[in-house]
């Protein structure tokens, strides 16, 4: 019998709140996590593309890692995944050791994305470093397939290499390619021996169809709700509301496309859809134009229509 993982649902790419003198809004953190636990999501991964990871230092990562702990004495079940990895072999260790020695259910590793003709034997070595040094014997570690940004694309064939040798500590991966057919060939090829989330919101159904376990997105931070009823009426095998849901997010996702990058958009639309304060970008990221935000929350409202609530 096939083991589920315990690694499933609806998980947020959490943004990472800053206030304006740079610093972590600690408190605003948790009422953040509270909120995404309470709107349906299972879960949050810290320090994604979505939470701007790669813009802070080993030392601040380490603290928000600390910090969203907190949501855990309201909500224990609540999934917290960490994202580790950076174009230092040696950073990447210390982060992905940190992340398992505060509890996180899993890490969320990028490949090292600065030399991209590294070749996919270099790119083996670099990943079984972080297995044999960084990841306990009970550690879950995910690739993060988002070649968009890391310049990578990782084939089915290198996937497989990672299974077969880490079948215990390498549980699958979160793919943000955007690929249909790379999406249908996860399923087609690892069945449910692969714990896969999508990275985008529209490709939800299909991915459930091809026995995913989820999705990690930014859209679960604007239209929480919409991922949840999805993922509950697929669970529940009601078929009629899943395809009409299905046809919403593909509105909803188009906001997230249309308005790059999702963590100004997402740090833009929080305060005005759901009343959070107006967080602060890390450079070189800077916020969106009002009129941008004005734009998109209009078009967001308008596909989700009464399912914002």
């Amino acid at each position: 019998m096939i083991e589920i993982s315990p690694l499933r649902g609806i998980i947020a790419a959490a943004i990472t709140p800053i206030l304006p003198n740079g610093n972590l809004d600690v408190e605003g953190l948790l009422v953040y996590l509270r909120f995404l636990a309470k709107q349906g999501c299972h879960g949050a991964l810290m320090l994604g593309t979505t939470g701007e990871g790669p813009s802070f230092s080993r030392e601040e990562r380490e603290q928000i890692l600390q910090a969203a702990l907190l949501i855990r004495q309201e909500y224990p079940e609540f999934l917290l995944l960490a994202g580790t990895g950076t174009p230092s072999l040696e950073e990447s260790i210390l982060l992905t050791k940190r992340a398992f020695s505060l509890g996180y259910d899993a890490v969320v590793v990028l490949p090292p994305y600065y030399f991209r003709n590294a070749g996919e034997e270099g790119l083996h070595k670099w990943f079984e470093q972080i297995f044999r040094r960084a990841v306990p014997r009970d550690g879950k570690l995910l690739l993060y397939h988002i070649p968009s940004m890391s310049g990578i694309s990782l084939s089915i064939s290198f996937i497989e290499k990672l299974k077969d040798k880490y079948p215990t500590n390498f549980c699958g991966l979160k793919d943000s390619s955007g690929d249909e057919v790379f999406c249908r060939e996860l399923g087609e090829h690892f069945g449910k021996e692969l714990t896969v989330f999508t990275g985008k919101d529209n490709l939800l159904p299909l991915a459930l169809q091809n026995h995913a376990a989820g999705s990690i997105t930014a859209g679960a931070n604007l239209f929480p709700t919409l991922l949840r009823q999805t993922w509950d009426a697929y669970q529940q095998g009601d078929e009629p509301t899943f395809n009409h849901l299905a046809k919403v997010l593909q509105q909803a996702r188009l906001v997230v496309d249309q308005f790059p990058p999702a963590s100004a958009l997402v740090k833009g639309l929080l305060p005005r859809i759901f009343g959070f304060p107006y967080w602060q970008m890390r450079l070189p990221l800077l916020p969106l134009p009002e009129d941008t935000l004005d734009q998109a929350c209009q078009i967001l409202v308008q596909a989700c229509a009464d399912l914002l609530v």
